[in-house]
């Protein structure tokens, strides 16, 4: 995994917005449409290539293929790799697993209105449960390979550091999930660990990055209390760290990327758990570097954290400077003052500049205006040559 030698090298969190042509066969499928499957593979082999361009033209020094071979969400895309789910209308009078929690609670008729049906709604796999009926094994090695394939020809001449592929870990993997197969929750989950492991293996051996996506670690607080303690929480996410790290086993941690963030629709966020009740958790798990949400308002001041928290010896902090949720571009300058504070706590080589989450969370749903996604990251990279400037001096930053 690279550092910041001699500068600060910039990243992102995964999900980038799809390009029109790449939604016009989204659209089709998830109507039941006939898709001629060559000129999509075509058109999906060509748009990965773009959006490598994309990141690097834009200053992005780690790059990926923005999710582009997802055809639903991060978390729920694991339903077409994993066998033993099937998917059941929500019944009548039931209650939206995605609609669930004390914020969405506090503010239902700012909800309402922000989630109101329009033409970036999520895919008609949110209006259904997974439920698990059989055994869970790992069955999508074909669609991964496709991923891995595509990136591969889209770094080909392309100047970057690095490239990564981002996974759903097992707590986050195909969320509010029902069990009707094993014993309890907790075998579930390790069977789900296990199944994913294969992907977390293939993704390293093909010679990337992988990055653990796990925003339930944090977004469960709000679901879970109340009417659950801290105590009952704290204990959820401690167990869930060890089943991701059971299922890391054998992977060196300078080759994995652990994303945790408080979720990523545009909300108040006022229930949020704070970082410095769970730093301890996130940093046991087996991971070189940790992406955290630092830039929305909600948890900027949280930067603060780290003057009492020591990060591990050889391991990088990749904050978010730029937020994913607003459609104001951050000033480059405030960017680079953001890198150097956290520079400052845990040393320049340590951090890695990055968003906070992904742009688009699944195909049909963005966050902000492709145009802004791009400009935001431009932002970024003009903030990491800043702070490059200020904490190695100038004739180094350009190197």
């Amino acid at each position: 995994m690279k550092r910041s030698t001699n500068r600060i090298l910039t990243t992102h969190v995964g999900s980038l917005i799809r390009p029109p042509k790449l939604l016009e066969f989204a659209r089709a499928q998830q109507s039941g449409a006939a898709v001629d499957q060559k000129n999509y593979e075509e058109c999906l082999k060509d748009s990965v290539a773009e959006v490598i361009q994309q990141q690097a033209h834009a200053g992005i020094d780690i790059v990926n293929d923005g999710e582009f071979g997802k055809s639903t969400s991060w978390a729920l895309y694991a339903l077409k790799r994993v066998s033993g789910f099937e998917l059941r209308p929500i019944k009548a009078g039931g209650t939206n697993p995605f609609a669930r929690g004390a914020d969405r609670e506090r503010f239902k008729e700012f909800y309402a209105e922000l989630e109101g049906g329009n033409e970036r709604t999520w895919s008609n796999v949110t209006a259904n449960e997974a439920v698990c009926v059989a055994p869970v094994k790992y069955t999508g090695i074909a669609e991964l390979q496709h991923d891995i394939d595509h990136l591969k020809a889209g770094l080909q001449g392309v100047k970057v550091e690095e490239a990564f592929l981002p996974v759903a870990a097992p707590s986050s993997a195909i969320p509010d999930r029902k069990n009707e197969y094993y014993k309890n929750d907790e075998e579930l989950v390790v069977a789900l660990a296990e199944a994913l492991r294969t992907e977390y293996r293939a993704i390293v051996d093909a010679g990337f990055l992988l990055q653990v996506d796990d925003a339930r670690a944090a977004v469960t607080y709000d679901r879970m209390v109340p009417p659950g303690s801290f105590e009952d929480y704290y204990r959820w996410v401690g167990r869930h760290v060890e089943v991701l790290n059971h299922a890391l086993e054998g992977i060196p941690e300078d080759r994995i990327r652990y994303h945790v963030c408080w979720g990523s629709w545009p909300g108040p966020h006022t229930t949020d758990v704070p970082l410095r009740k769970i730093v301890d958790l996130i940093l046991k798990v087996r991971a070189g570097a940790y992406l955290i949400e630092a830039a929305n308002p909600r948890h900027e001041h949280e930067w603060r954290v780290w003057k009492d928290v020591k990060l591990p010896d050889g391991k990088i902090l990749a904050p978010g400077v730029v937020s994913h949720g607003t459609n104001v571009v951050e000033h480059p300058e405030l960017v680079a003052e953001r890198i150097v504070r956290f520079a400052n706590l845990v040393g320049r080589e340590n951090v890695i500049a990055s968003t906070d989450c992904g742009f688009s969370q699944e195909q049909f749903n963005r966050r902000v205006h492709p145009t802004i996604m791009w400009a935001k990251l431009e932002s970024m990279a003009e903030g990491a040559r800043i702070a490059s400037a200020e904490l190695w001096g100038r004739a180094k930053a350009g190197a």
